[in-house]
């Protein structure tokens, strides 16, 4: 019985000397499809760098079209940004992967 709380007791003494921790967490990434799509620039029309001008129906077209992008650009900003808080998020989680890493090396 005495032998094997000596035994016990040096493998504690042993765990604390050698600095056993608990594994590191590997990071994950954000999922990709979770990754907003840019909206897309509405196409200019030929006329418009003319030297005559776009009609007016067509003008009015390409306006419209312009401000609906606006609109959608609007909302993709904010989802854009918190995809980048996730990525920083990740990259943050990285660098703490990789110092615990370290210093189960020392």
């Amino acid at each position: 019985m005495r032998a094997m709380r000596t035994v016990l007791a040096s493998l504690a003494l042993f765990t604390l000397a050698t600095g056993a921790r608990a594994a590191c967490t590997r990071p994950e990434p954000p999922p990709p499809d979770s990754k907003p799509a840019k909206p897309a620039l509405p196409e200019k029309p030929a006329c418009l760098d003319a030297k005559g001008g776009c009609p007016g129906w067509e003008a009015y077209s390409y306006n419209d079209a312009v401000k609906a992008y606006n609109v959608q650009a609007q909302a993709f900003r904010p989802l854009a940004e918190a995809y980048v808080q996730k990525l920083n998020a990740y990259v943050k989680a990285s660098s703490d992967y990789a110092q615990c890493e370290v210093k189960t090396l020392q």
